[in-house]
Formats: structure tokens, C-alpha cells, sequence
């Protein structure tokens, strides 16, 4: 990893969303395998916010396959909660990509009073926190071969370096 990719501190992008009844079982507790589609929500949230979405991205070439992912549940989200998807890149290169995540549940007014803000590492995450969980990629070309971002779409590579550093170490 080069010097204008380490990062000094986590950068959190927050998504929020309502829990859907159809999210939840009879009891109203959000089954399990929806925390990892809300992971891919926040991710894409985050390159949206980039400037960036997955529709160009791939368009282009690029593909950014989940090549491992964890998730630690420490309470349910419940059928009719606010949450918000807060993610943050924790390793970011050329070749790969890794993403951290936490869930939370937020009051209203947390969640108005802070859409699209940026938390860093010294801000305390508003709400509740339910799940957190990690996913790691790797870029990939249409023939499925690795690829590096920075040859293959500068310009993403360039925002989400910005994303990952605060725009520290960006090249003139």
C-alpha cells in the first residue's frame, strides 16, 4: 500500500432505512440474512456519496465482488425501526477493498439531524448499535480477473481514496 492510501482514522458514511414488515418474522425480529443486504445498502450508500454508483461503475469494467464478510449481532433490529447503516473503509489499495459496518437504531430525531454527515474515528455514533460486521473485495474486470482500480476507473479510485483518507495525501 502506498503512502497516499493508509488512512489516519475511520471515515463513517451513515444510510438509513425502516425496517420492513417483510424483514422481520411473525415475532417482529429482523431475520439474520437482512443485515447482510443492509451492508450492501451502506457500501453503495458510501460510493453514491463518493460520487460514484455501482451501475457505472460496472459499466465500465469494474466489479467489486465480496470475497469474505462477518457480522456479530448484538440485539435485533425490530419490524418498524429507524436505523442507520453506518459504513467505514478500513484497507483500501489498488487491488482490494475492505469495508466495516455497524447497525444501528436511531431515534427520528438522531436520524434528522444527521443525514449525510461524515463521522470520524473521535465522534461517538448516534443510536443503539445492533450489528456490527466486516466484508472484504477485491476488483475484478468483466473477465472475472483482478484488476487495478487505479488503471482501470482513476476517477473512482481518486474518490474513494478521498473517502478513505479525508482527502489527505491526495497528489496535486
Amino acid at each position: 500500500m502506498t503512502q497516499e492510501e493508509k488512512q489516519t482514522q475511520l471515515r463513517w458514511y451513515g444510510a438509513p432505512l425502516r425496517v420492513r414488515y417483510q424483514e422481520s418474522d411473525q415475532m417482529g425480529v429482523v431475520y439474520h440474512a437482512n443485515y447482510l443486504n443492509w451492508f450492501e445498502i451502506g457500501r453503495t450508500e458510501m460510493i453514491r456519496q463518493a460520487g460514484f454508483n455501482y451501475r457505472s461503475m460496472e459499466d465500465r469494467g469494474v466489479m467489486l465482488p465480496v470475497i469474505e464478510i462477518n457480522a456479530k449481532y448484538a440485539s435485533p433490529a425490530r419490524y418498524d425501526d429507524l436505523i442507520t447503516v453506518y459504513t467505514a473503509i478500513t484497507d483500501f489499495s489498488r487491488l482490494r477493498l475492505n469495508y466495516t459496518y455497524e447497525v444501528r437504531r436511531v431515534t427520528d430525531e438522531e436520524h434528522q439531524r444527521n443525514v449525510g454527515k461524515v463521522w470520524t474515528e473521535g465522534d461517538t455514533l448516534p443510536g443503539e448499535l445492533l450489528v456490527t460486521g466486516t466484508t472484504r473485495h477485491v476488483w475484478l474486470n468483466t473477465d472475472w480477473k483482478p484488476v487495478r482500480l487505479d488503471q482501470a476507473l482513476p476517477e473512482l479510485y481518486t474518490a474513494l481514496r478521498s473517502a478513505f483518507t479525508g482527502g489527505e495525501g491526495q497528489e496535486p
